[in-house]
């Protein structure tokens, strides 16, 4: 027993000695920075130089980080310390890069590598015989290997395996919770050697309170990141297929799931829109490589087209229902609550709010949102939607994001004399709305 502690304290004492390159300080990439940087010699890096000035006076958009924690991992101790650099020669110094770049999907649904794929070819530049690389992005079964490793081959003129080494760790980060914080979730870590694997392990597991599981391969760590959100996606997709069959019923689909809930292994999920950077993207990349290889996935797509097309239902519904009352649809204003994917926090990323905005001009309504937590210029850069800033009167108030502050906003004074109240997340009371998802 005594000797493989020992083995353990050397094989940390050797990380002690590395400096660690967290290559993205988004909402992935800020959070570990700030944790690792509380332990060892680690560069911020970001090609945003806008996004690393801001950092360097200690401010977050994101509100992802903890700023005292912040601080404290840039004084840092001996050995230790956090800086900010968006010059690419800063690098240089490193031995260990972790990739916490955007995977996002193009206009067609596929999978876009451009931005993980310049950040590798970036690195190759740089690394070194010795050099480990750790990609935390979200990537199909096999990408780090088959298309990540031979652009770092080709760059750098060094060998896999030989001279430098990979490892895949897919990031857990739930944006706007503070509770399920970045080490308080078990960590999955994989190496492309079984000597990596149990390096990279035990530089996890240094800052990750909540343990760490050491994948037998990266592909089988790869694998495990895209089935946590297609899971989730698909078990969504059937409460909303529910939602979309009791509508035509006149049935709350709500009241459906509190009956069907009182059995022990009734499964608690709620409909509603499916957006962000994982569970509305992830599926589309294991669908990918599922079709690369000649199958065509029916259960994981088929969630997928179900979920798409809940922001357009929330339209259509919210015109019926005006139509019901009355309501002049053409001289109709309605208001949309929240623009963010999801509750209390500031990402924008893959909104499905912007469907049913979208969807409720092509009636020509005039559509106004507000949302307390989006940028105003990231929301009109991405999705030329311009969030206002004061109530008027509503014909129609649609809750699409359930953040804290709309439980305090006097829906009375904002309404019209017959106005209509949808709420997509069962948020509010169901006394004062008149229809919900």
């Amino acid at each position: 027993m005594a000797i493989r502690v020992l083995k353990k304290d050397l094989s940390l004492n050797k990380m002690n000695s590395k400096k660690i390159a967290i290559i993205g300080l988004g909402y992935v990439g800020l959070p570990l920075a700030i944790e690792f940087g509380k332990k060892y010699n680690v560069l911020g890096f970001d090609i945003d130089n806008i996004r690393v000035a801001e950092l360097d006076n200690g401010i977050d958009r994101t509100n992802e980080a903890d700023l005292n924690s912040m601080q404290q991992a840039i004084k840092g101790t001996t050995g230790a310390g956090l800086s900010f650099s968006s010059n690419g020669k800063d690098l240089n110094t490193c031995n260990i890069f972790i990739v916490t770049v955007p995977t996002p999907i193009d206009q067609f649904k596929k999978p876009d590598l451009s931005p993980l794929l310049k950040a590798t070819t970036m690195l190759g530049k740089i690394l070194k015989r010795g050099d480990i690389v750790i990609y935390e992005s979200t990537v199909y079964p096999g990408c780090t290997e088959e298309d990540c490793v031979p652009v770092l081959e080709k760059t750098s003129g060094l060998t896999f395996n030989q001279d430098f080494y990979c490892g895949y760790s897919p990031e857990r980060i739930n944006p706007g919770d503070k509770v399920n914080t970045l080490t308080k979730i078990k960590k999955v870590t994989s190496g492309s050697t079984p000597a990596i694997s149990e390096e990279i392990n035990e530089l996890y597991q240094s800052i990750i309170t909540a343990g760490t599981h050491l994948a037998p391969s990266i592909k089988v760590a790869e694998a495990s990141k895209v089935i946590e959100n297609a899971q989730r996606d698909v078990n969504i997709s059937f409460v909303n297929e529910l939602a979309l069959i009791f509508d035509r019923m006149n049935i709350d689909t709500h009241e459906v799931l509190a009956a069907a809930g009182t059995k022990w292994n009734f499964l608690q999920y709620k409909p509603g829109l499916v957006g962000g950077h994982c569970i509305g993207v992830d599926p589309y990349y294991l669908a990918h490589k599922a079709e690369s290889l000649g199958y065509y996935p029916q259960v994981i797509l088929s969630g997928r087209r179900v979920n798409d097309n809940m922001g357009i239902f929330v339209a259509n519904k919210v015109v019926k229902l005006m139509l019901q009352k009355n309501i002049n649809i053409k001289k109709a204003r309605v208001l949309i609550l929240g623009v963010t994917f999801k509750e209390n926090c500031s990402d924008i990323r893959n909104s499905k709010v912007v469907d049913i905005y979208n969807e409720l001009n092509k009636f020509s309504i005039n559509v106004e949102v507000f949302d307390p937590y989006a940028d105003k210029n990231d929301v009109l850069k991405e999705y030329k939607i311009e969030l206002i800033s004061k109530f008027k009167k509503y014909d129609s108030i649609i809750l699409a994001v359930s953040h804290n502050e709309f439980l305090n906003v006097d829906y009375n004074s904002i309404k019209k004399g017959k106005s209509i109240i949808f709420d997509t997340k069962s948020f509010l009371p169901q006394t004062l709305i008149d229809s919900r998802l």
